[in-house]
C-alpha cells in the first residue's frame, strides 16, 4: 500500500468505452481511486453500487470517482450498464496501476495461494498527493467512510 502524503503515481488506462483516461488530467480536483478485484462479484458489486448511490454527493463536492480492476473494457462496459454506474471504470489488464499502487498481493483462500487485487481506496488531492488511504476497504462502508473523510 502507498503511504499518505506521497505523490500518487500517474497512469493512463482505457475506460469502459475504450477511451484513455489519465489521472494527472484531473489535477485541480480531488480524486477517489478505488481498486477492486472483479466485476460482477458480490462484494465488488455492492461497493460499486454504494459509490453510484453516493455519486451526487461526490459530484456536488467536485470529486472524481474512478474504479480500477484488471477486468477488460468489455467487462467494465457490461458492469457499468447493468448497474447504471455513473463514474469512471478503468481496465488495468496489464496491472500497471494495480502494481504502482501496491494493491497486487498474495491471497489465501481455502488453503490455496494466489495473487490478486486487495480492495484498497486512495483519496488524492488537487495537487496529485495521496491524502487518505483505505487499506482492505469494506465494500459496504467504503463510500460512506470516504464521504465522511471528505466532509471533515
Amino acid at each position: 500500500m502507498l503511504l499518505e502524503n506521497t505523490s500518487a503515481p500517474d497512469f493512463t488506462l482505457p475506460d469502459k468505452d475504450g477511451k484513455n483516461v489519465t489521472l494527472s488530467s484531473f489535477r485541480g480536483k480531488k480524486v477517489v481511486v478505488y481498486f477492486y478485484p472483479k466485476d460482477n462479484t458480490p462484494g465488488c458489486t455492492r461497493q460499486a453500487c454504494a459509490f453510484a448511490a453516493d455519486y451526487s454527493a461526490y459530484a456536488d463536492m467536485g470529486v472524481v470517482v474512478i474504479g480500477i480492476s484488471k477486468d477488460s473494457v468489455a467487462s467494465h462496459s457490461k458492469f457499468a450498464s447493468k448497474y447504471s454506474l455513473p463514474f469512471i471504470l478503468l481496465s488495468d489488464e496489464g496491472l500497471e496501476a494495480i502494481k504502482a499502487y501496491d494493491v497486487w498481493k498474495e491471497k489465501k483462500l481455502y488453503g490455496k495461494t494466489s495473487f490478486g487485487v486487495v480492495r484498497t481506496t486512495y483519496v488524492i488531492d488537487e495537487e496529485g498527493r495521496i491524502i487518505k488511504a483505505f487499506p482492505k476497504a469494506n465494500p459496504d462502508k467504503n463510500s460512506s467512510e470516504i464521504l465522511a473523510f471528505l466532509r471533515g
